[in-house]
C-alpha cells in the first residue's frame, strides 16, 4: 500500500463492532493507512443493519466494505447476516463483507466462511498488512 500516502483506496467502510477498544484500533488503522476516506463505526449489529437500510435509496452512500464482528451481546455477526440476507440486491452488491474474531476456533471460522455473504474471515485487530492483502484482492474503481 505504498500508494496509500498519495490516496484513500475506497469512499467508506463500516466498522461493526461492540468492543470499543477494537473499533478505535481498526478506525485508527483505517486512517493511518489510508484505506477509505470515510470510517463509519458502529457498536451493533441492530445500529449497522439500520445505517444500511436507510441507504437503500443512496447506493453510492453504502460502504465498500463491512468489517464485522461475529461475537457481539445481543445480535451476533451471524444474526446480522440473517437479516443482511434479506436486503435488497443494491445493497448486497455494493458491501463486501470481511468477519471480525478474536476466536482460533475452526467452527467459527469454517461457518463464517461457509457464508455466501462473507468475503474473508480476518482475526482481530486489523493491521497495515490485513488491509494491504483486502486492497490487492479486491482494487478500488477509480
Amino acid at each position: 500500500m505504498e500508494a496509500a500516502s498519495q490516496k484513500t483506496f475506497y469512499k467508506k467502510v463500516l466498522v461493526v463492532d461492540d468492543n470499543p477498544t477494537d473499533r478505535f484500533i481498526a478506525k485508527k488503522m483505517i486512517e493511518k493507512c489510508s484505506f477509505a476516506q470515510e470510517t463509519i463505526l458502529c457498536e451493533s449489529a441492530q445500529q449497522a443493519l439500520e445505517y444500511l437500510r436507510a441507504l437503500e435509496d443512496e447506493p453510492d452512500a453504502l460502504p465498500n466494505f463491512i468489517f464485522l464482528d461475529i461475537s457481539m451481546p445481543g445480535m451476533d455477526g451471524y444474526e446480522f447476516l440473517e437479516q443482511y440476507a434479506t436486503f435488497p440486491e443494491v445493497i448486497k452488491a455494493k458491501c463486501i463483507i470481511l468477519m471480525l474474531t478474536t476466536s482460533l476456533h475452526p467452527d467459527d471460522i469454517e461457518r463464517a466462511q461457509s457464508n455466501p455473504l462473507v468475503i474473508r474471515s480476518i482475526n482481530k485487530p486489523i493491521s497495515r498488512d490485513k488491509l494491504e492483502m483486502i486492497s490487492n484482492d479486491f482494487p478500488a474503481e477509480n
